[in-house]
């Protein structure tokens, strides 16, 4: 991807993602050619990504739109991350080395100063923090076909933003999932990891799901 597809991609994605442009928006061609300041051909290669990644829904001489994500695709987001991320963490427990454990150890640290703080940027700057812990296991499972194949799933608005909807007991509830996950990479125990991690990501499923439904009623 040329600098200017990059450009023009991580400037969409980064407004997706910050809710500027929300589901159901149509986001034309033109209009993103002038936000971004580069021409639609780079646009439409950042477009055909992030089509690909399913952040937008976009077809050539057509504009693209923001989907709008149902209960449906809810269950199936994050049915596929507890498999996929699960089967990473056994692999990082494996392979894991002494100064990524010890990275991990720091961002429970952070985060957990993070959550203890009731900041109204607060859930932002705990999902950061959770997006690095999550990349380092993929990393330390040493297996570029699951770092692929997660690439999409995590990267979707719903997932992004799961820190938003969490009340105090689910970020509490997180924080100890992250510091049992260290724990199982230190012990070494496969088994262990698989099981927090995929218990971590159906506790998040949950929390949306409860959050989705208390908007609707």
């Amino acid at each position: 991807m040329g600098r200017a597809a990059q450009q023009a991609y991580d400037s969409i994605k980064s407004r997706i993602l910050d809710q500027v442009y929300r589901p159901g928006d149509k986001l034309s061609e033109e209009d993103l050619a002038a936000t971004v300041g580069v021409s639609r051909t780079p646009i439409r290669e950042a477009l055909r990504r992030l089509h690909a990644e399913g952040l937008v829904d976009w077809a050539a001489n057509r504009s693209a739109t923001v989907p709008s994500w149902t209960g449906q695709d809810l269950e199936e987001i994050f049915e596929l991350r507890a498999l996929l991320e699960g089967y990473g963490a056994e692999l990082a427990a494996a392979r894991i080395t002494a100064g990524e454990t010890d990275r991990l150890r720091d961002l429970c640290s952070v985060m957990e100063q993070h959550a203890a703080v009731p900041a109204s940027d607060r859930a932002d700057r705990v999902a950061m923090c959770n997006t690095e812990f999550h990349a380092i296991i993929l990393e330390a499972g040493r297996n570029r076909r699951l770092s692929a194949l997660l690439g999409a799933v995590v990267q979707t608005p719903l997932v992004n933003h799961t820190f938003r909807r969490y009340d105090e007991a689910a970020m509490a509830r997180s924080m100890l999932h992250h510091r049992e996950l260290v724990e199982a990479f230190e012990a070494r125990d496969r088994a262990w990891a698989g099981s927090v991690m995929r218990a971590h990501i159906l506790a998040a499923r949950a929390t949306l799901g409860h959050a989705r439904k208390d908007q609707v009623a």
